[in-house]
């Protein structure tokens, strides 16, 4: 059998500086013409929450974040809950390759541990990878998972608390085609229903969609920040193979903008509203749309808006100030009394950055909501985190 010399054929590995591939990375291998990175972070959390209501069970996600249809509304009263956990840490592995005609095919895979099964708290604490992105990048071009195109990743403010501003910010990270072209983007976006059964109960996640969500943005640049304006429309739709077979039409518009000051501290705002935005707000705080008597879809209205405001006290030491509120337009009489009316959390922190990579600092939290039965819970939390960037 002949062997040719291309089976042979070396790998130069060499070190260097990686361009960015929608981000900020250390240093680089290269193997081939193709530039790979790693980075991501260590972060450790360390809470004290104390629920008016009664604490959530051992293993609820909002154990580790705030969530806010998850804060308990009734139930015993009990005394504060300390959890240590170190779920948010995340690897990122970056690729760009050069094309034949100049461009650069980049590509992403990140994962990190939040929001996942498989781990325990009693011996191992082990928990279960999740894909968070996975990308490619061409010219102007993005397809896989990334953040979704309606929602403005810029204007989350730096606290512990992994959003930070949940209850009026949109949210989501998903599939989808993505062109970019100036301050213009438009997306096509993977589409999924959630829905609520008429008189209320437990959720129904719908896959009976046939369009895919449709997104457009436009970003005004300034030397003094930006004012982002995205708008979505999308399908609501819910066949069982019997008697429900309907669809829904929604939308929604999100404003959001970050405002820069001479002395380095910045405020960040956004405002959203809409008619069945259901999973892209408050991390579905609220279903898209609810069943009625004739098992026909009525989408749900919502809208929510968040500040937040970073101030350096020093080149190593700064804070961060934010409240997030929202309100939801239920139909009782279609949803139920249990469902979430409102929420509102504000949040207030102190980090310290050592070195560049280092930061440490604590975190106090305060949250309340309220359902359409007027039952009422609220939050207090310490959170006290350690991250190192890598």
């Amino acid at each position: 059998m002949k062997i040719t010399k291309r089976l042979f054929r070396p790998v130069i590995i060499s070190f260097g500086i990686a361009s960015a591939v929608s981000g900020t990375h250390a240093n680089a291998v290269s193997i081939g013409d193709t530039q790979f990175s790693l980075s991501g972070y260590v972060k450790f959390d360390a809470l004290v929450s104390d629920y008016s209501e009664g604490a959530p069970a051992s293993g609820s996600l909002t154990r580790d974040f705030y969530i806010p249809s998850l804060t308990p509304v009734s139930g015993g009263d009990e005394g504060p809950q300390l959890d240590f956990h170190i779920r948010q840490s995340r690897l990122r592995l970056t690729s760009s390759t050069p094309t034949e005609s100049g461009d650069k095919l980049n590509a992403v895979v990140e994962i990190d541990f939040l929001v996942t099964d498989g781990g325990n708290e009693r011996v191992s604490n082990s928990f279960t990878p999740r894909v968070r992105h996975a990308y490619i990048e061409y010219k102007n071009w993005l397809i896989g998972q990334q953040w979704s195109t309606f929602m403005d990743t810029s204007i989350l403010p730096e606290t512990l608390d992994f959003i930070g501003v949940t209850d009026g910010v949109a949210f989501a990270r998903q599939p989808q085609i993505r062109y970019s072209s100036g301050n213009w983007q438009f997306a096509l976006e993977n589409p999924e229903s959630t829905i609520t059964p008429f008189g209320g109960g437990s959720r129904i996640v719908s896959d009976d969609n046939f369009l895919p969500d449709a997104v457009v943005t436009y970003t005004y640049k300034q030397d003094w920040g930006y004012i982002k304006a995205a708008g979505i429309a999308r399908q609501l739709a819910f066949d069982n193979g019997a008697e429900i077979d309907d669809s829904e039409t929604g939308f929604g518009i999100n404003i959001s903008s970050k405002i820069l000051f001479s002395n380095g501290d910045d405020l960040r705002l956004s405002f959203v509203t809409g008619s069945g935005l259901g999973r892209y707000f408050a991390l579905n705080v609220a279903n898209g749309a609810a069943l009625d008597a004739n098992n026909n879809l009525d989408a749900i209205d919502s809208t929510g808006f968040t500040l937040a405001y970073r101030h350096k006290w020093t080149e190593v030491l700064r804070s961060t100030v934010t409240f997030s509120a929202n309100s939801i337009d239920n139909d009782p009489v279609l949803t139920g009394t249990g469902v979430t009316e409102s929420s509102y959390s504000s949040r207030v922190n102190l980090l310290y950055s050592p070195t560049k990579r280092l930061t440490v600092g604590a975190e106090y939290g305060f949250a309340s909501r309220e359902t359409e039965g007027d039952l009422e819970g609220d939050l207090n939390r310490l959170q006290f985190s350690a991250r190192y960037n890598f």
